[in-house]
């Protein structure tokens, strides 16, 4: 090689490898397969040195279309789910070959929202894809857009990325783009925008900086990247965005120089139960509360009780996962709810020992025990 390896860490490490449609077509309409086959080089490199590598792989629909040889279809969800459904054993294909040139197994992994929404279904999800690991096979995940409504998408491979490094444990997760990481400015625009090295806290700043998606090719861009950031490091995985055309980029992921954009994990990773609550059901309503619970909250770690609720949003039962908002609107945490939204109407800002002669019955003085919580604030 021209440039000289980094050396990587010794302690063995789960990576999760997220590769765009950007990055497996070169920016091209069909599959770059002497791309892959370098980068999947660099992740066979890693499992001889003892590292699980996990793929979560675009390129269906690209590989479909290329298939297909570039039909005219109409832009519906039907005919990018029939692309789907013909380009996903394309692409399975091409990484089974390409794998089985370094003597390396494949297995594939097609999830839905539906599959992490449901705490069992999540936990079998988990269960599978650390089996495939456990037994030295690497994981290609994707989204199932084949049959996957609007309803039940992730919506990208970015978050679903950040949900499948949840569900493995990982210990990095590196989003490749055609970009070299998190810029000061959009490159693209402004020629004296600067690379990011390290972040350790994501604000509106940063989101702004983010701005909007990248190439035309594939559904995310660095905003997304920047929320699937969050939620990983949220869940203890330090995040890597880089060039996927950047040489040895999956390698020295795993050095003490990585390539890129870095984001520090939180120092106090989330229990299993609040990385499900984080990263599996989307939230179905919104609870505002007052400036006093907001800081009971997240100031003293306190439980959120009815007194602090100012109003409710959404509809949602018993049991689900709402978010929990200011009263500016900016989101502070997410949580299992323990009453329905019909009944947090009725006792929005009254004391817990009012609960029982309003409603006629009470499942306790927390509307969202903190158990229960994941505070969504640095």
């Amino acid at each position: 090689m021209a440039t000289e390896i980094n050396s990587v860490t010794t302690n063995t490490q789960t990576v999760v490898v997220k590769l765009g449609t950007s990055v497996l077509t070169g920016g091209s309409l069909a599959l770059n397969k002497a791309h892959m086959v370098e980068l999947v080089r660099q992740c066979a490199e890693l499992k001889k040195l003892g590292h699980s590598v996990v793929i979560v792989s675009s390129g269906a629909i690209a590989a479909g279309r290329e298939h297909l040889d570039y039909p005219a279809l109409p832009n519906s969800m039907a005919s990018k789910q029939l692309l789907a459904a013909v380009g996903q054993s394309q692409l399975i294909q091409v990484w089974e070959s390409l794998f089985a040139i370094y003597g390396l197994k494949i297995g594939q992994m097609l999830l839905t929202r539906a599959d992490l929404d449901d705490r069992e279904r999540f936990l079998n999800a988990r269960d599978t894809i650390n089996a495939l690991v456990n037994h030295d096979i690497i994981p290609i995940v994707n989204e199932n857009d084949a049959v996957a409504t609007t309803e039940i998408k992730v919506g990208d491979n970015d978050n679903l990325s950040a949900l499948v490094g949840i569900l493995c444990g990982a210990d990095k997760l590196l989003l490749l783009t055609d970009q070299r990481g998190l810029f000061t400015a959009d490159p693209r625009k402004d020629p004296n925008a600067e690379l990011i090295r390290e972040v350790t806290t994501i604000d509106e700043t940063l989101r702004k900086i983010a701005g909007g998606s990248g190439t035309t090719l594939g559904t995310g861009g660095m905003a997304t990247k920047l929320q699937a950031a969050d939620i990983a490091r949220r869940a203890g995985i330090e995040v890597i965005i880089a060039a996927g055309s950047a040489e040895n980029v999956i390698f020295d992921a795993l050095s003490e120089q990585p390539q890129g954009t870095r984001f520090l994990p939180l120092a106090e990773a989330l229990e299993n139960r609040k990385r499900w609550i984080l990263a599996g059901p989307a939230a179905t309503g919104d609870i505002v509360i007052d400036k006093g619970a907001v800081n009971a909250v997240i100031g003293k770690g306190s439980s959120l009780l009815a007194k602090g609720v100012v109003s409710v949003s959404g509809h949602f039962s018993r049991g689900d996962v709402v978010r929990v908002t200011t009263l500016d609107g900016a989101l502070i945490a997410r949580g299992i709810c323990g009453y329905s939204d019909s009944d947090l109407a009725k006792i929005s800002g009254k004391h817990s020992n009012e609960i029982s002669a309003l409603l006629g019955y009470d499942y306790g003085s927390e509307v969202i025990h903190r158990d229960d919580m994941v505070v969504i604030q640095d």
